[in-house]
């Protein structure tokens, strides 16, 4: 008899209504982006959409809470977006596009910490890394071109095409899973970054060149590793991007209670 598949959760992106609008855009709407699901159930996996917990539905959920969710669950996967609000880190926007989501922070923060006090394994991509350091106590730079000193491209029109090369120490964990190269490069889609680390964070890559932090991993139990890229656009057997099996493959593992 073969082994149940994982549970895996996914963090919802929140679209919220706009003012004025009538039909579905003048509703709160929760939805996943298809490549990250796709990219997690590429192993044995269920995915499942974990909504928010909002005052403004008609109907409201019983007794169901954010904290019931790890009972259910093997693990969580914190996925990318908006921007994170800069008010969620003790600053206030410099400019107002770079406002971010705070409702969505505070959902997702609440359950990075459900997952964590659990002990079961969190994986952040892009604006979920960013989540963890700010959940963490970090702060981020509210946009890279204007607060870095002579960044690299980590945003371009090219959008998912776009991407850079990245690096990491003989320590890091990330030489574990890649033990014949220090390197390789990442799809990259974010204009915020990492700049001062969360208690307890390590950095596991820069990105080569102007040193921004590209991976986070939370030293000593439970698992929790932060990916500034989006590994769920890297086309299986490509031989320009990293191979980022590896590293779902040791968040699986986790889940399945295996040390890692």
């Amino acid at each position: 008899m073969s082994r149940r598949p994982l549970r895996i959760g996914l963090s919802a992106r929140i679209y919220h209504p706009l003012p004025g609008a009538s039909g579905l855009q003048s509703k709160s709407l929760q939805y996943l982006e298809q490549s990250v699901a796709h990219w997690v159930m590429s192993r044995e996996v269920m995915v499942f959409m974990i909504p928010s917990v909002s005052g403004d539905a008609i109907v409201h959920r019983r007794s169901i809470r954010l904290s019931d969710y790890p009972q259910y669950l093997d693990g969580l996967v914190l996925q990318g977006g908006a921007d994170i609000c800069p008010q969620s880190y003790g600053e206030e926007p410099q400019q107002p596009e770079w406002a971010g989501d705070r409702l969505r922070d505070a959902y997702e923060m609440e359950l990075l910490h459900e997952f964590m006090e659990a002990g079961k394994p969190v994986l952040g991509i892009c604006r979920g890394a960013q989540l963890i350091n700010v959940a963490l106590g970090g702060t981020l730079y509210q946009d890279i071109a204007t607060q870095y000193d002579k960044p690299a491209i980590h945003l371009h029109d090219d959008y998912d095409k776009h991407a850079h090369e990245i690096e990491w120490d003989a320590d890091s964990s990330l030489s574990k899973l890649y033990p014949e190269t220090t390197h390789g490069a990442v799809v990259s889609i974010h204009h915020q970054a990492i700049k001062t680390l969360g208690k307890g964070l390590h950095v596991e890559a820069r990105s080569v060149g102007d040193g921004l932090i590209e991976a986070v991993r939370l030293e000593g139990r439970p698992y929790v590793l932060g990916l500034q890229w989006h590994p769920e656009f890297h086309p299986p057997g490509s031989p320009q991007l990293l191979d980022c099996t590896p590293i779902l493959d040791g968040f699986l593992n986790a889940a399945r209670g295996r040390r890692w």
